[in-house]
């Protein structure tokens, strides 16, 4: 059973970290047109690699009352947001390539879209192994 859980735990950092890229492109297609705007990214690999080992990659925040949220959590804290190369320079310099983005958003949303998949599959195939089991 725990390797289920670990399985999932996996999974869920993998969606999450996938939903907040998504995020990311998508503000800089938002600010494509923003005079001076820096397209940003992270590495997918290395945010997965540092949410898994449970390091958060970047400034931890302190936590002053026990009601604050822990920012330790993974997710976008553990991928180290970085500006993209410029590919194409603008007058006004920005360095949204829409091309670039419409790619890596488009390769995104596939991944995300692979890991709901796997998700679901795995947790069918524990509910058919329960359901013979009864």
């Amino acid at each position: 059973m725990s390797n289920l859980t670990q399985q999932l735990d996996v999974f869920s950092k993998a969606l999450t970290l996938r939903s907040e890229r998504h995020q990311v492109l998508a503000s800089n297609i938002a600010n494509a047109d923003t005079p001076q705007y820096k397209a940003r990214d992270f590495d997918f690999a290395r945010a997965m690699q540092n949410a898994v080992a449970g390091r958060t990659g970047g400034l931890g925040l302190t936590r002053t009352t026990a009601g604050h949220l822990d920012s330790n959590a993974g997710g976008i804290a553990s991928a180290n947001m970085q500006f993209r190369s410029v590919t194409q320079g603008a007058v006004d310099g920005n360095t949204v390539d829409m091309d670039v983005e419409r790619a890596a958003i488009g390769e995104n949303s596939l991944q995300y879209e692979v890991l709901t998949r796997l998700v679901t599959d795995r947790l069918q195939s524990m509910r058919a192994a329960i359901a013979g089991n009864q």
